[in-house]
């Protein structure tokens, strides 16, 4: 630890034990670069989103607040899933849906249960909220027990699904397991990769009033540069999200991303378009490091997350860098043989392989 990070006379004592979350590596210059490393969407965002960003006149309502119910935004997502305006809530990108989430929900003497290998932002939130926390580990192949999350006194559960990084998936019977395990505790289910494979728990809603589903623009809608997120259940929840919103910042979602996201949320044909083009070539790829010899956990994400045969992941991970290809290698119990990668275009998951050839 450096000495920076070990204290500041100026620092709060709370502010000096953080261990902030490390996100994915974002090079200042991507010049003849193959960034296969944040889980980014390839391709650009709905055509519909972007003609919003050259309209004429809409710099002149910057001077305004935008709307603080973000309503519009709300009643289109409501209208995409059969909900109501009142179970929606929306934020700047789905990690600070999910702060206000740890702060209404998982703020108990019991501890909050989730995966040991699974969204790192989530052990980081423990922290800063001062929230006791029970990681139950995945068995061998990566797979997620709920047998094992029928533990009585608990706080709450939070996981994605798909699981990051490994890109599993949890079938609905086994999230309503754990609904019906936790009746009187939230069940967080963190679907950031749900549009590319799988069921969305957002059918459970109405039957499950613990049940609180998040989803992200950052990833199928290709508008992580936008931050937007949102999160979606029975009105009491909503209700809970909007007392810490509201006495933390009560006019989040600036009026430019509220327009964006709308148009992006709208134009469902672009969605299903651009998540079928990731999957096709999440499978030509999986298809061809398969054949290399490389063990792929099965995903429904748009990642892979793959051990290479004969040579380690972190060698394997910077002999691709050298070729200016960047993809994700974490340092860490059980996984470090084992590397997260993006799917790009076509043409970059062809020269990934090609260089994957070359260094094997």
């Amino acid at each position: 630890m450096t000495e920076q990070t070990t204290g500041n006379p100026f620092w709060s004592p709370a502010v000096a034990k953080l261990q902030p979350y490390v996100p994915g590596e974002q090079p200042k210059s991507t010049a003849r670069l193959i960034k296969l490393n944040t889980n980014e969407s390839p391709y650009p965002p709905s055509p519909k989103a972007q003609a919003v960003l050259t309209a004429e006149g809409i710099g002149e309502h910057l001077r305004l607040y935008p709307d603080p119910e973000s309503t519009e935004l709300r009643a289109t997502i409501a209208a995409q899933f059969g909900l109501t305006p009142e179970q929606v809530f929306v934020g700047n990108g789905s990690d600070e849906v999910l702060a206000h989430a740890f702060y209404s929900f998982f703020q108990r003497p019991e501890p909050l249960l989730f995966p040991d290998i699974t969204y790192s932002f989530y052990p980081v939130y423990c922290q800063f909220y001062g929230i006791d926390s029970h990681q139950l580990p995945l068995r061998d192949d990566f797979s997620i027990d709920v047998a094992d999350y029928n533990i009585e006194n608990a706080g709450g559960v939070i996981l994605p699904n798909p699981n990051a990084p490994t890109g599993r998936y949890l079938p609905l019977a086994d999230i309503e397991k754990l609904l019906q395990m936790h009746p009187q505790r939230v069940v967080v289910i963190d679907e950031a990769y749900i549009d590319f494979g799988g069921d969305s728990a957002v059918s459970l809603i109405e039957r499950y009033p613990n049940l609180l589903v998040v989803h992200t623009l950052s990833k199928s809608h290709a508008l992580a540069g936008l931050r937007l997120g949102y999160a979606m259940g029975q009105a009491h929840l909503i209700e809970g999200l909007n007392r810490a919103k509201n006495s933390f910042n009560s006019y989040p979602i600036d009026s430019i991303a509220q327009k964006v996201a709308t148009a992006a949320i709208a134009d469902r044909a672009w969605l299903v378009d651009n998540c079928a083009k990731v999957i096709a070539t999440r499978e030509h790829t999986c298809a061809a490091l398969s054949a290399m010899g490389f063990d792929i956990i099965p995903s429904t994400a748009n990642f892979i997350f793959a051990k290479p045969p004969g040579v380690s992941a972190e060698v394997l991970f910077e002999a691709l860098r050298a070729r200016n290809i960047i993809i994700r290698y974490f340092n860490k119990p059980r996984i470090s043989e084992y590397l997260r990668i993006s799917i790009g275009t076509d043409e970059e998951m062809d020269a990934l392989i090609e260089a994957c050839r070359e260094v094997l």
